[in-house]
């Protein structure tokens, strides 16, 4: 019995991580020392490359202002005000800002809105690195909801006005629901979906996918935040939802009795491991 392979269009490097990766090698063509700030993306096998290659990480404001003569990548996820200020204030740098556009979108509105006074909140997962780093760029400071039941016991002055806006790469339908709530609770929000549509187009398709297959697998980092919510979401659609990080950690077993299998993966995926695992499937895992 052949399998069926299901891929999906929406795997894979975003457009911001594709920007943020290529501007890092470009920068080893011009030699020197080369340090990104928190690692480029959430992908071991790239960082893992990287640092073969001679790029070495720094992830406080104190390593920043002790830096030589360098080359300071920004990582794809963004960094507060604060630091970018550190980086500007160390002659030694050349810094290059490889942040996600649309992650600067969000900077943008948190940082116009705070100084109009309204109070910020992001629909997010607290200590994600994109999510640091907007809290960053609000004059006081953020609030973060990233359950239901901090939504629901969500506390805070209704004298104020709220902007809300989203991690990029979070849950869309949640991020409704969460705003929902806000809403009847009588707090005056002005809400700014700034999911991508790239992470709203990844994640309904997966959902598509898994919905016909019999087994449905994601690829991604353990610490990818977008990864883990495309695994929750398959999950609810196939029960039979694999988690892997690469083709070393699928098991013949997992596809017993599997004719049709979906595959998706996190916007920190590179293709070649997509690639690898698409074809460990195809061959029924006789490699």
């Amino acid at each position: 019995m052949s399998i069926q392979v299901i891929n999906a269009k929406n795997a894979g490097f975003c457009f911001g991580v594709e920007r943020a990766v290529n501007q890092v090698y470009e920068a080893l063509q011009g030699g020197g020392p080369i340090y990104t700030y928190g690692p480029i993306i959430h992908n071991e096998t790239v960082v893992g490359d990287l640092a073969a290659k001679g790029v070495r990480i720094v992830e406080t404001e104190e390593e920043i202002a002790a830096l030589p003569v360098c080359t300071l990548i920004v990582r794809s996820h963004g960094v507060s005000k604060q630091v970018m200020q550190t980086i500007a204030e160390n002659a030694n740098i050349t810094c290059i800002d490889a942040t996600c556009p649309f992650v600067q979108r969000i900077h943008k509105i948190v940082e116009e809105e705070s100084e109009k006074g309204a109070k910020i909140i992001i629909i997010g997962n607290a200590g994600h690195a994109e999510v640091e780093g907007t809290i960053g760029w609000a004059k006081d400071g953020a609030f973060v909801i990233g359950t239901e039941e901090e939504a629901q016991t969500f506390s805070a002055s209704k004298d104020n006005s709220y902007t809300v806006v989203a991690q990029t790469t979070f849950h869309a339908r949640k991020f409704e629901d969460f705003v929902a709530i806000l809403h009847k609770k009588g707090y005056n929000c002005s809400v700014v979906n700034t999911i991508c549509n790239a992470t709203h187009d990844r994640q309904q398709e997966a959902k598509e996918i898994a919905a016909r297959a019999d087994v449905m697998i994601v690829i991604g980092s353990e610490n990818s935040s977008n990864s883990a919510k495309l695994f929750e979401i398959c999950r609810k659609e196939c029960q039979r939802t694999l988690f892997i990080q690469s083709r070393e950690d699928l098991r013949p077993g997992d596809l017993e009795g599997a004719e049709n299998v979906g595959i998706t993966a996190g916007a920190s995926t590179p293709r070649d491991i997509i690639e690898e695992v698409t074809v460990y499937v195809r061959n029924g895992t006789k490699l």
